[in-house]
Protein backbone atom coordinates (compact mmCIF):
# COMPACT_ATOMS: atom_id res chain seq x y z
CA UNK A 1 0.00 0.00 0.00
CA UNK A 2 1.39 3.15 -0.42
CA UNK A 3 2.71 5.93 1.90
CA UNK A 4 -0.46 8.39 2.12
CA UNK A 5 0.31 12.43 2.43
CA UNK A 6 -0.35 13.88 5.81
CA UNK A 7 -3.47 16.76 5.96
CA UNK A 8 -4.53 18.15 9.46
CA UNK A 9 -3.04 15.17 10.71
CA UNK A 10 -4.64 12.52 9.14
CA UNK A 11 -2.96 9.68 6.09
CA UNK A 12 -4.80 10.19 2.63
CA UNK A 13 -4.58 9.38 -0.78
CA UNK A 14 -3.08 12.56 -3.10
CA UNK A 15 -5.98 14.12 -4.62
CA UNK A 16 -5.12 13.00 -7.88
CA UNK A 17 -4.31 9.57 -7.11
CA UNK A 18 -1.11 9.95 -8.12
CA UNK A 19 2.13 8.10 -6.68
CA UNK A 20 5.70 8.21 -7.40
CA UNK A 21 8.41 5.39 -6.43
CA UNK A 22 11.08 5.92 -3.88
CA UNK A 23 14.24 4.33 -4.75
CA UNK A 24 16.87 2.88 -1.69
CA UNK A 25 20.10 4.90 -3.01
CA UNK A 26 22.28 1.49 -1.47
CA UNK A 27 20.51 -0.79 -4.02
CA UNK A 28 18.54 1.37 -6.89
CA UNK A 29 15.78 -0.59 -6.08
CA UNK A 30 12.36 0.38 -5.19
CA UNK A 31 11.80 1.27 -1.63
CA UNK A 32 8.31 2.51 -1.33
CA UNK A 33 5.05 4.10 -3.05
CA UNK A 34 4.18 7.99 -2.31
CA UNK A 35 1.34 9.59 -2.64
CA UNK A 36 2.44 12.20 -5.04
CA UNK A 37 0.68 15.65 -3.53
CA UNK A 38 -0.10 18.46 -5.96
CA UNK A 39 -1.70 22.19 -6.07
CA UNK A 40 -5.39 20.95 -4.82
CA UNK A 41 -3.71 19.08 -1.78
CA UNK A 42 -1.61 22.48 -0.91
CA UNK A 43 -4.97 24.09 -0.86
CA UNK A 44 -6.46 21.80 1.08
CA UNK A 45 -3.45 21.99 3.43
CA UNK A 46 -3.44 26.00 3.94
CA UNK A 47 -7.22 25.83 4.29
CA UNK A 48 -7.37 23.29 7.27
CA UNK A 49 -4.01 25.49 8.73
CA UNK A 50 -5.27 28.77 8.42
CA UNK A 51 -8.71 27.59 9.99
CA UNK A 52 -6.48 26.38 12.41
CA UNK A 53 -4.75 29.35 13.18
CA UNK A 54 -7.59 31.51 12.99
CA UNK A 55 -5.64 35.10 13.22
CA UNK A 56 -4.03 33.16 16.90
CA UNK A 57 -7.14 32.58 17.96
CA UNK A 58 -6.82 28.69 17.20
CA UNK A 59 -6.20 26.04 20.06
CA UNK A 60 -2.48 25.67 19.52
CA UNK A 61 -2.02 29.51 19.15
CA UNK A 62 -3.88 30.01 22.32
CA UNK A 63 -2.10 26.94 24.19
CA UNK A 64 0.36 28.22 26.85
CA UNK A 65 3.71 28.12 26.01
CA UNK A 66 4.36 26.18 28.90
CA UNK A 67 2.38 23.44 27.59
CA UNK A 68 3.78 23.48 23.99
CA UNK A 69 6.93 22.62 25.62
CA UNK A 70 5.31 19.70 27.29
CA UNK A 71 4.24 18.36 24.15
CA UNK A 72 7.32 19.10 22.17
CA UNK A 73 9.18 16.83 25.10
CA UNK A 74 6.90 14.50 24.25
CA UNK A 75 7.77 14.80 20.46
CA UNK A 76 11.45 14.04 22.24
CA UNK A 77 10.89 11.00 23.98
CA UNK A 78 8.91 9.23 20.70
CA UNK A 79 11.88 10.10 18.95
CA UNK A 80 13.91 8.33 21.33
CA UNK A 81 11.52 5.43 21.73
CA UNK A 82 11.28 4.77 18.11
CA UNK A 83 15.36 5.19 17.22
CA UNK A 84 15.24 2.21 15.10
CA UNK A 85 12.61 3.00 12.90
CA UNK A 86 13.51 6.80 12.18
CA UNK A 87 17.32 5.32 12.09
CA UNK A 88 16.64 2.19 9.52
CA UNK A 89 14.51 4.21 7.39
CA UNK A 90 16.89 7.13 7.23
CA UNK A 91 19.76 4.83 6.45
CA UNK A 92 17.58 3.17 3.88
CA UNK A 93 16.12 6.37 2.57
CA UNK A 94 18.41 8.49 2.57
CA UNK A 95 21.61 6.40 2.15
CA UNK A 96 23.11 7.41 5.66
CA UNK A 97 25.16 4.43 7.65
CA UNK A 98 23.17 3.38 10.09
CA UNK A 99 25.45 5.23 12.44
CA UNK A 100 25.26 8.70 11.88
CA UNK A 101 21.63 8.03 11.18
CA UNK A 102 21.42 7.11 14.66
CA UNK A 103 23.23 9.88 16.03
CA UNK A 104 20.97 12.31 13.91
CA UNK A 105 17.83 10.72 15.76
CA UNK A 106 19.26 11.68 19.16
CA UNK A 107 19.56 15.17 17.87
CA UNK A 108 16.38 15.78 16.62
CA UNK A 109 15.73 14.49 19.74
CA UNK A 110 17.38 17.05 21.45
CA UNK A 111 16.19 19.73 18.82
CA UNK A 112 12.69 19.08 20.54
CA UNK A 113 14.10 19.17 23.94
CA UNK A 114 15.90 22.60 23.86
CA UNK A 115 12.67 24.28 22.39
CA UNK A 116 10.50 22.47 24.80
CA UNK A 117 12.61 24.21 27.50
CA UNK A 118 12.97 27.82 25.24
CA UNK A 119 9.19 28.13 24.92
CA UNK A 120 8.42 29.83 28.05
CA UNK A 121 11.98 31.51 28.40
CA UNK A 122 11.46 34.42 26.11
CA UNK A 123 9.16 37.38 27.11
CA UNK A 124 7.35 40.14 25.66
CA UNK A 125 8.50 43.52 27.02
CA UNK A 126 7.32 46.81 28.56
CA UNK A 127 9.12 49.97 27.26
CA UNK A 128 9.91 53.47 28.63
CA UNK A 129 7.58 56.20 26.44
CA UNK A 130 8.12 59.96 26.90
CA UNK A 131 3.94 60.48 27.02
CA UNK A 132 1.16 59.18 29.46
CA UNK A 133 1.10 55.27 29.41
CA UNK A 134 3.41 52.67 28.44
CA UNK A 135 4.31 50.78 25.29
CA UNK A 136 3.86 47.01 25.26
CA UNK A 137 5.55 44.68 23.23
CA UNK A 138 4.08 40.99 22.65
CA UNK A 139 5.17 38.27 20.44
CA UNK A 140 2.59 36.23 18.59
CA UNK A 141 2.26 33.64 16.46
CA UNK A 142 2.31 34.48 12.48
CA UNK A 143 0.48 31.91 10.97
CA UNK A 144 0.63 28.96 8.90
CA UNK A 145 4.50 28.21 8.15
CA UNK A 146 6.00 26.61 4.76
CA UNK A 147 9.05 24.14 5.74
CA UNK A 148 10.99 22.92 2.76
CA UNK A 149 13.84 20.39 3.46
CA UNK A 150 16.74 19.05 1.16
CA UNK A 151 17.48 15.80 0.94
CA UNK A 152 20.60 15.42 2.21
CA UNK A 153 19.34 15.54 6.04
CA UNK A 154 15.82 15.06 5.69
CA UNK A 155 14.81 14.29 9.46
CA UNK A 156 17.76 16.94 11.33
CA UNK A 157 16.58 19.89 9.25
CA UNK A 158 12.96 18.86 9.38
CA UNK A 159 13.14 19.04 13.68
CA UNK A 160 15.56 22.37 12.95
CA UNK A 161 12.59 24.04 11.52
CA UNK A 162 9.57 22.18 13.29
CA UNK A 163 10.24 22.56 16.83
CA UNK A 164 10.62 26.36 16.86
CA UNK A 165 7.50 26.64 14.74
CA UNK A 166 5.35 24.72 16.78
CA UNK A 167 6.75 26.18 20.01
CA UNK A 168 5.60 29.73 18.77
CA UNK A 169 1.97 28.35 18.04
CA UNK A 170 2.11 28.15 14.64
CA UNK A 171 0.31 25.13 11.96
CA UNK A 172 3.62 24.14 10.12
CA UNK A 173 2.71 22.39 6.82
CA UNK A 174 6.24 20.25 5.81
CA UNK A 175 7.61 19.74 2.39
CA UNK A 176 10.20 17.19 2.21
CA UNK A 177 12.04 16.46 -1.18
CA UNK A 178 10.90 13.66 -3.16
CA UNK A 179 14.27 11.71 -2.96
CA UNK A 180 13.17 11.68 0.90
CA UNK A 181 10.18 12.05 2.15
CA UNK A 182 9.57 8.62 4.33
CA UNK A 183 11.30 10.25 7.65
CA UNK A 184 9.15 13.09 7.42
CA UNK A 185 5.64 11.50 6.81
CA UNK A 186 6.87 9.50 9.76
CA UNK A 187 7.58 12.67 11.88
CA UNK A 188 4.10 13.62 11.34
CA UNK A 189 2.64 10.49 12.52
CA UNK A 190 5.18 11.20 15.81
CA UNK A 191 3.84 14.62 16.22
CA UNK A 192 0.25 13.69 16.55
CA UNK A 193 0.75 10.76 18.64
CA UNK A 194 2.70 13.26 20.89
CA UNK A 195 -0.22 15.32 21.46
CA UNK A 196 0.34 18.40 18.74
CA UNK A 197 -3.08 19.24 17.12
CA UNK A 198 -3.91 17.16 14.44
CA UNK A 199 -4.99 20.06 12.52
CA UNK A 200 -1.51 22.03 13.44
CA UNK A 201 0.31 18.82 11.25
CA UNK A 202 0.41 18.71 7.47
CA UNK A 203 3.20 16.74 5.25
CA UNK A 204 3.11 16.89 1.56
CA UNK A 205 5.79 15.02 -0.35
CA UNK A 206 5.98 15.25 -4.01
CA UNK A 207 7.97 17.49 -6.72
CA UNK A 208 9.32 20.92 -5.30
CA UNK A 209 8.13 22.65 -8.73
CA UNK A 210 4.83 22.08 -7.86
CA UNK A 211 4.21 21.80 -4.70
CA UNK A 212 6.82 24.52 -3.47
CA UNK A 213 5.85 27.08 -6.05
CA UNK A 214 2.23 26.79 -4.61
CA UNK A 215 3.09 27.17 -1.25
CA UNK A 216 5.36 29.66 -1.30
CA UNK A 217 2.94 32.12 -4.01
CA UNK A 218 0.08 31.40 -1.80
CA UNK A 219 -1.13 34.96 0.53
CA UNK A 220 -1.96 32.02 3.14
CA UNK A 221 1.49 30.85 3.93
CA UNK A 222 2.61 33.58 6.19
CA UNK A 223 6.33 32.11 6.74
CA UNK A 224 8.58 29.97 4.62
CA UNK A 225 11.47 28.22 5.63
CA UNK A 226 13.75 26.87 2.79
CA UNK A 227 16.75 24.81 2.96
CA UNK A 228 18.48 23.82 -0.44
CA UNK A 229 20.11 25.22 -3.33
CA UNK A 230 20.85 28.90 -4.35
CA UNK A 231 19.05 29.62 -7.92
CA UNK A 232 15.87 27.92 -5.69
CA UNK A 233 16.23 30.14 -2.78
CA UNK A 234 16.44 32.88 -5.10
CA UNK A 235 13.17 31.85 -6.81
CA UNK A 236 11.75 31.69 -3.16
CA UNK A 237 12.03 34.96 -2.71
CA UNK A 238 10.90 36.55 -6.00
CA UNK A 239 7.40 34.13 -5.94
CA UNK A 240 6.81 35.23 -2.01
CA UNK A 241 7.46 39.16 -2.85
CA UNK A 242 3.57 39.87 -3.89
CA UNK A 243 2.40 39.00 -0.64
CA UNK A 244 5.75 40.28 1.74
CA UNK A 245 5.92 36.44 3.11
CA UNK A 246 8.31 36.15 5.46
CA UNK A 247 11.23 34.30 4.25
CA UNK A 248 14.42 32.05 5.93
CA UNK A 249 17.36 30.46 3.59
CA UNK A 250 19.93 28.59 4.10
CA UNK A 251 21.55 27.81 1.00
CA UNK A 252 24.60 26.26 -0.74
CA UNK A 253 27.97 26.73 0.84
CA UNK A 254 31.91 26.38 -0.27
CA UNK A 255 33.74 25.42 2.69
CA UNK A 256 37.47 25.78 3.21
CA UNK A 257 40.15 23.95 6.03
CA UNK A 258 43.38 25.98 6.71
CA UNK A 259 45.86 24.33 8.01
CA UNK A 260 49.34 26.19 9.22
CA UNK A 261 52.52 24.41 9.98
CA UNK A 262 52.54 24.85 14.05
CA UNK A 263 49.62 22.80 14.46
CA UNK A 264 48.94 19.24 15.22
CA UNK A 265 49.71 18.60 11.36
CA UNK A 266 48.64 14.58 11.65
CA UNK A 267 46.19 14.98 13.67
CA UNK A 268 44.56 17.67 11.45
CA UNK A 269 45.64 15.33 8.45
CA UNK A 270 43.93 12.58 10.22
CA UNK A 271 40.90 14.06 10.98
CA UNK A 272 40.25 16.00 7.43
CA UNK A 273 39.06 13.42 5.35
CA UNK A 274 35.71 13.19 7.15
CA UNK A 275 35.40 16.38 6.62
CA UNK A 276 35.09 16.34 3.02
CA UNK A 277 33.40 12.86 2.96
CA UNK A 278 31.24 12.96 5.46
CA UNK A 279 28.09 11.97 4.22
CA UNK A 280 29.12 11.24 0.96
CA UNK A 281 30.30 14.85 0.40
CA UNK A 282 26.27 15.54 0.23
CA UNK A 283 26.96 18.43 3.00
CA UNK A 284 26.47 21.82 2.37
CA UNK A 285 29.47 22.79 4.93
CA UNK A 286 31.56 20.17 3.44
CA UNK A 287 35.35 21.18 3.81
CA UNK A 288 35.70 20.36 0.06
CA UNK A 289 38.81 23.23 -0.24
CA UNK A 290 42.01 22.32 1.78
CA UNK A 291 44.69 25.19 1.75
CA UNK A 292 48.04 23.48 4.25
CA UNK A 293 51.07 25.75 4.84
CA UNK A 294 53.83 24.68 2.90
CA UNK A 295 56.13 23.70 5.04
CA UNK A 296 53.54 21.20 6.52
CA UNK A 297 52.47 20.06 2.89
CA UNK A 298 54.30 16.86 2.32
CA UNK A 299 53.31 15.88 5.70
CA UNK A 300 49.65 16.58 6.09
CA UNK A 301 49.58 14.80 2.95
CA UNK A 302 50.62 11.53 3.62
CA UNK A 303 48.15 11.26 6.83
CA UNK A 304 45.36 12.79 4.94
CA UNK A 305 45.69 9.93 1.76
CA UNK A 306 46.51 6.91 4.41
CA UNK A 307 43.19 8.40 6.52
CA UNK A 308 41.15 8.68 3.54
CA UNK A 309 41.45 4.95 2.11
CA UNK A 310 41.30 3.92 5.23
CA UNK A 311 37.51 4.96 5.38
CA UNK A 312 34.92 2.09 5.44
CA UNK A 313 32.88 2.48 2.31
CA UNK A 314 29.81 -0.04 1.66
CA UNK A 315 26.29 -1.19 3.18
CA UNK A 316 24.95 2.01 5.33
CA UNK A 317 23.03 -0.91 7.42
CA UNK A 318 26.34 -2.36 8.31
CA UNK A 319 27.51 -0.53 11.54
CA UNK A 320 30.93 -0.73 10.60
CA UNK A 321 30.00 1.58 7.43
CA UNK A 322 31.41 5.27 7.65
CA UNK A 323 30.52 6.53 4.02
CA UNK A 324 26.95 5.18 2.27
CA UNK A 325 26.16 5.73 -1.33
CA UNK A 326 25.12 8.55 -3.43
CA UNK A 327 21.75 9.71 -2.59
CA UNK A 328 21.02 8.79 -6.64
CA UNK A 329 22.09 8.02 -9.89
CA UNK A 330 22.10 11.71 -11.63
CA UNK A 331 24.76 12.35 -8.56
CA UNK A 332 26.27 9.70 -9.39
CA UNK A 333 26.39 10.73 -13.28
CA UNK A 334 27.73 13.92 -12.10
CA UNK A 335 30.79 12.48 -10.05
CA UNK A 336 31.39 10.53 -13.18
CA UNK A 337 31.46 13.46 -15.38
CA UNK A 338 33.50 15.48 -12.81
CA UNK A 339 35.93 12.61 -12.31
CA UNK A 340 36.59 12.53 -16.32
CA UNK A 341 36.72 15.98 -16.80
CA UNK A 342 39.23 17.12 -13.76
CA UNK A 343 40.87 13.47 -13.32
CA UNK A 344 42.07 12.50 -9.39
CA UNK A 345 41.26 9.40 -7.76
CA UNK A 346 38.49 6.91 -9.68
CA UNK A 347 35.55 6.37 -7.60
CA UNK A 348 35.94 2.55 -6.02
CA UNK A 349 32.05 0.36 -6.35
CA UNK A 350 32.02 -1.57 -3.27
CA UNK A 351 29.42 -4.48 -3.90
CA UNK A 352 25.53 -3.98 -5.77
CA UNK A 353 25.32 -1.23 -2.63
CA UNK A 354 27.13 1.22 -4.67
CA UNK A 355 28.55 3.07 -2.67
CA UNK A 356 31.76 5.24 -4.53
CA UNK A 357 34.76 7.23 -2.84
CA UNK A 358 37.53 9.55 -4.44
CA UNK A 359 40.46 11.33 -3.06
CA UNK A 360 40.99 15.31 -3.37
CA UNK A 361 42.77 16.88 -6.24
CA UNK A 362 46.45 17.44 -5.35
CA UNK A 363 47.27 21.24 -6.30
CA UNK A 364 45.20 22.15 -8.64
CA UNK A 365 45.36 25.46 -10.60
CA UNK A 366 43.91 28.89 -8.96
CA UNK A 367 40.52 30.36 -10.21
CA UNK A 368 39.22 27.40 -10.94
CA UNK A 369 34.96 27.77 -10.84
CA UNK A 370 34.71 24.57 -8.65
CA UNK A 371 36.60 26.70 -6.22
CA UNK A 372 33.48 28.98 -5.27
CA UNK A 373 30.89 26.18 -6.70
CA UNK A 374 28.87 24.04 -4.75
CA UNK A 375 29.82 20.85 -5.42
CA UNK A 376 27.86 18.24 -3.35
CA UNK A 377 29.94 15.44 -4.21
CA UNK A 378 32.66 13.70 -2.73
CA UNK A 379 35.10 15.08 -4.02
CA UNK A 380 37.54 18.48 -3.68
CA UNK A 381 40.90 20.37 -3.74
CA UNK A 382 44.25 20.12 -1.81
CA UNK A 383 47.13 22.50 -2.40
CA UNK A 384 49.75 24.19 -0.34
CA UNK A 385 49.83 27.70 0.22
CA UNK A 386 50.93 30.93 2.64
CA UNK A 387 48.52 33.36 4.49
CA UNK A 388 47.90 35.14 1.53
CA UNK A 389 46.47 31.66 -0.16
CA UNK A 390 44.38 31.30 2.76
CA UNK A 391 42.29 34.75 2.96
CA UNK A 392 41.79 34.66 -0.34
CA UNK A 393 40.82 30.72 -0.70
CA UNK A 394 38.21 31.68 2.82
CA UNK A 395 36.82 34.53 0.41
CA UNK A 396 38.44 37.64 2.43
CA UNK A 397 40.66 38.66 -0.46
CA UNK A 398 38.31 38.75 -3.04
CA UNK A 399 34.75 38.80 -2.08
CA UNK A 400 33.74 38.96 -5.81
CA UNK A 401 35.41 35.01 -6.56
CA UNK A 402 33.71 33.99 -2.97
CA UNK A 403 29.81 34.38 -2.99
CA UNK A 404 28.92 32.01 -0.75
CA UNK A 405 29.03 32.38 2.83
CA UNK A 406 27.89 28.96 4.71
CA UNK A 407 30.25 27.62 6.78
CA UNK A 408 33.58 28.96 7.28
CA UNK A 409 37.00 28.24 7.83
CA UNK A 410 38.18 24.81 9.44
CA UNK A 411 41.49 26.55 11.17
CA UNK A 412 44.30 23.99 12.51
CA UNK A 413 46.23 25.76 14.41
CA UNK A 414 47.84 25.98 17.92
CA UNK A 415 46.35 29.19 19.47
CA UNK A 416 43.57 31.69 18.10
CA UNK A 417 46.03 34.32 18.96
CA UNK A 418 48.22 32.72 15.65
CA UNK A 419 49.29 35.37 13.16
CA UNK A 420 47.24 33.98 10.45
CA UNK A 421 43.78 33.31 12.60
CA UNK A 422 41.70 35.41 10.00
CA UNK A 423 39.61 37.88 12.69
CA UNK A 424 37.82 39.89 10.13
CA UNK A 425 38.79 39.51 6.81
CA UNK A 426 37.45 36.17 6.29
CA UNK A 427 33.61 36.29 5.38
CA UNK A 428 31.58 33.02 6.05
CA UNK A 429 29.36 32.75 9.08
CA UNK A 430 30.99 30.29 11.13
CA UNK A 431 34.72 29.98 11.72
CA UNK A 432 35.41 26.61 13.86
CA UNK A 433 38.61 26.48 15.13
CA UNK A 434 41.09 23.43 15.53
CA UNK A 435 38.33 20.63 14.41
CA UNK A 436 35.55 20.48 11.75
CA UNK A 437 32.60 20.93 14.05
CA UNK A 438 30.07 22.16 11.41
CA UNK A 439 26.76 22.71 12.83
CA UNK A 440 27.39 23.23 16.68
CA UNK A 441 24.86 22.70 19.30
CA UNK A 442 21.11 23.69 18.54
CA UNK A 443 21.36 26.54 21.05
CA UNK A 444 23.41 27.89 18.73
CA UNK A 445 22.81 29.97 15.62
CA UNK A 446 23.26 28.25 12.22
CA UNK A 447 23.40 29.79 9.15
CA UNK A 448 24.37 32.15 6.10
CA UNK A 449 24.91 35.24 4.08
CA UNK A 450 25.79 35.84 1.32
CA UNK A 451 24.16 33.81 -1.35
CA UNK A 452 24.42 31.12 1.35
CA UNK A 453 21.29 32.13 2.77
CA UNK A 454 19.54 35.18 4.81
CA UNK A 455 18.42 35.00 8.65
CA UNK A 456 19.43 32.08 10.32
CA UNK A 457 18.31 28.33 9.32
CA UNK A 458 18.34 27.69 13.14
CA UNK A 459 18.73 31.00 15.37
CA UNK A 460 18.19 30.25 19.12
CA UNK A 461 21.26 30.97 20.73
CA UNK A 462 20.25 35.26 21.24
CA UNK A 463 16.98 34.00 22.50
CA UNK A 464 14.20 35.52 19.43
CA UNK A 465 13.01 32.22 18.71
CA UNK A 466 12.03 32.93 15.45
CA UNK A 467 9.19 34.80 16.75
CA UNK A 468 6.78 37.48 15.26
CA UNK A 469 6.17 40.92 17.25
CA UNK A 470 3.40 43.37 17.62
CA UNK A 471 3.74 46.59 19.40
CA UNK A 472 0.47 47.21 21.71
CA UNK A 473 1.15 51.51 22.51
CA UNK A 474 -0.92 52.18 25.65
CA UNK A 475 -1.61 56.25 25.68
CA UNK A 476 -2.96 58.33 27.85
CA UNK A 477 -3.70 55.28 30.89
CA UNK A 478 -2.79 51.79 31.83
CA UNK A 479 -6.19 50.83 30.89
CA UNK A 480 -6.38 48.91 27.40
CA UNK A 481 -10.29 49.54 27.45
CA UNK A 482 -9.78 53.18 26.52
CA UNK A 483 -6.71 53.39 24.98
CA UNK A 484 -5.64 54.31 21.78
CA UNK A 485 -3.47 50.85 20.40
CA UNK A 486 -1.46 50.97 17.07
CA UNK A 487 0.07 47.95 15.60
CA UNK A 488 3.34 47.40 14.39
CA UNK A 489 4.01 45.19 11.44
CA UNK A 490 4.78 41.91 12.86
CA UNK A 491 9.19 40.97 12.40
CA UNK A 492 11.29 38.40 12.61
CA UNK A 493 10.46 34.71 11.85
CA UNK A 494 8.24 32.04 13.56
CA UNK A 495 6.28 34.12 16.25
CA UNK A 496 4.77 33.14 19.53
CA UNK A 497 2.53 33.75 22.39
CA UNK A 498 3.89 34.27 25.78
CA UNK A 499 2.42 33.42 28.65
Amino acid sequence: MPEQLIIAGERRDAASGETFTVIEPATGAPLAEVAKAGPADVDAALAAATAAFADGRGAWARTSATERGRVLHRVAELLREREDLFATTEARGAGHPIGDARWEVGAAAGTFEYYAGAANKHLGSVVPVQDAGIDVVLREPVGPVGLIVPWNFPLLIACWKLAPALACGNPVILKPASLTPLTALLLGDLLVDAGVPADQVHVLPGPGGVIGDALVSDHRTAKISFTGETTTGASILKASADHIARVSLELGGKSAAIVFADANVAKAAAGAPMSVFGNAGQDCCAQSRILVERAAYDEFLEVFEAATRAIRVGDPLRPETEMGPLISEGQRRVARVRRDRLGGGRPTRLGRRGARRRRLLPDPGRGRRRHQRHAHRPGGDLRPGGVGAALRLGGGGDPDRQRLGLQAVGLALDRVGHPGHPGRPIDPHRHPVGEHEPIGPVRAPFGGYKKSGRRRARDAGDGRLHRGQERLLLRGGLSPTVADVAFDLPTDALGARWR
